[in-house]
């Protein structure tokens, strides 16, 4: 725990010592990505780059925080991919019992990302703990809006997951992936909206806070969809952030264009966050609204994930006719999410799953990268890591 809290401290002095003028500090793992690719022009380049300094970029996407070590949407995760040279940070927004916004990435989440389980709390969770019984899991259910501000403040973040096979909340909580790790975990600190953008500030990053889709009943006690989607944009004009810094986001087109004609200072930079089941990248016919008609509605940002954007031609991996279709309408892309899918060894799974035959290592995710980056031309890339995106939109000479 010695250690866990002095790293902590550590990173409280990351806006002391990184900021946009300075270095990120990118640790080992793009070296060790390097050494795991093919021979090869890309390989060289990006072996040159090792040891040299990573500068901060816009490229780099902190998807909620740094995940893949640290409790997500907690102030030392965010301050971790700060230091890791992430450009723009994400606060993944909901909302309290009292219409408090806060950062967690789902509403209904607070089970497997904190310790409510264990405290007492836990009365008031939309369903407490129920042990697996038979092929039945253990399960449980914990809302933002079941409690109030002050209650949610009393929570300390985890690492995401749950032990469905679990007799009690105490073994529940212990499910983190094999390939995460528990060693930061010690210390979660969750934040309100309003104080991840002092932290954003303070910090250097730019914003990029995305309107959760609600588990209540909208409206919500007189609170509707729209006064949701306003509060979120109030919370930047009130602390005096310009609009050119922020990127809202949201899986809802209705939400994005809500921002669109109602603030359109902040609607220039709102991005659709495309998971449409029924779109097949391959087939623009199936593209509702078009490329063409989201473009005339005043959306000028769309972020499918990674799959979305490529597909393999002669076993090579190529854009897909999303990707062309989304650049011939001069839509801006961003894509998600790299380092959320562990090792790469037999797949690469969900997000790689339009790609999956040339996917056969950890190697291939800096070349999924490369082409995302030169042949799709996406603005920026989420990643739990991102000291990855860091590391090569650095050596590329990339924003």
């Amino acid at each position: 725990m010695r250690l866990t809290l002095a790293f902590a401290s550590f990173l409280a002095l990351a806006p002391v010592c990184a900021g946009f003028a300075q270095a990120a500090d990118p640790g080992p793992r793009p070296a060790w990505l390097v050494s795991q690719m093919e021979d090869g022009p890309l390989k060289d380049r990006l072996a040159a780059c090792i040891g040299q300094p990573v500068r901060p970029t816009l490229f780099s996407i902190s998807h909620r925080g740094a995940p893949l070590q640290f409790p997500e949407h907690t102030e030392e995760g965010y301050r971790a991919a700060s230091l890791m040279g992430a450009g723009i940070v994400e606060c993944d927004v909901t909302f309290t019992r009292d219409k408090e916004l806060v950062c967690r990435h789902s509403q209904n989440d607070l089970h497997t990302t904190t310790d409510i389980l264990v405290t007492d709390l836990v009365g008031k969770c939309t369903q407490g703990f129920t042990p697996a019984k038979g092929d039945t899991p253990a399960s449980a259910e914990c809302r933002t809006s079941d409690l109030s501000l002050k209650e949610f403040r009393s929570l300390r973040g985890k690492m995401d997951g749950a032990d469905t096979s679990a007799q009690s909340a105490q073994a529940y909580l212990h499910g983190t992936a094999p390939w995460r790790t528990e060693l930061y975990a010690g210390t979660g600190t969750l934040m309100t909206h309003a104080e991840s953008i002092a932290l954003f500030r303070k910090l250097g990053v730019k914003f990029m806070p995305e309107l959760k889709a609600p588990k209540v009943a909208m409206p919500f006690e007189g609170y509707s969809q729209a006064d949701y989607a306003q509060a979120l944009i109030d919370d930047y004009k009130a602390a005096g952030v310009p609009p050119e810094d922020v990127y809202p986001q949201s899986f809802s087109l209705d939400d994005v264009l809500y921002w669109i004609g109602n603030e359109p200072e902040f609607g220039r930079q709102a991005v659709f966050l495309d998971a449409r089941r029924d779109l097949d990248p391959a087939d623009p016919e199936t593209f509702s609204p078009s490329m063409e008609e989201l473009k005339t509605m005043g959306v000028n940002y769309i972020a499918p994930p990674l799959f979305v954007l490529l597909t393999l031609e002669d076993g090579r991996i190529v854009p897909s006719a999303y990707a062309r279709a989304a650049k011939a309408a001069d839509l801006e892309i961003i894509t998600w999410t790299l380092e959320r899918s562990g090792p790469l060894t037999s797949g690469g799974g969900w997000y790689y799953q339009s790609i999956s035959e040339a996917i056969d290592g950890d190697g291939r995710m800096l070349e999924v990268v490369d082409v995302l980056a030169r042949d799709v031309g996406v603005r920026g890339i989420f990643s739990d890591w991102p000291a990855t995106t860091s590391f090569y939109a650095s050596c590329m000479g990339l924003e």
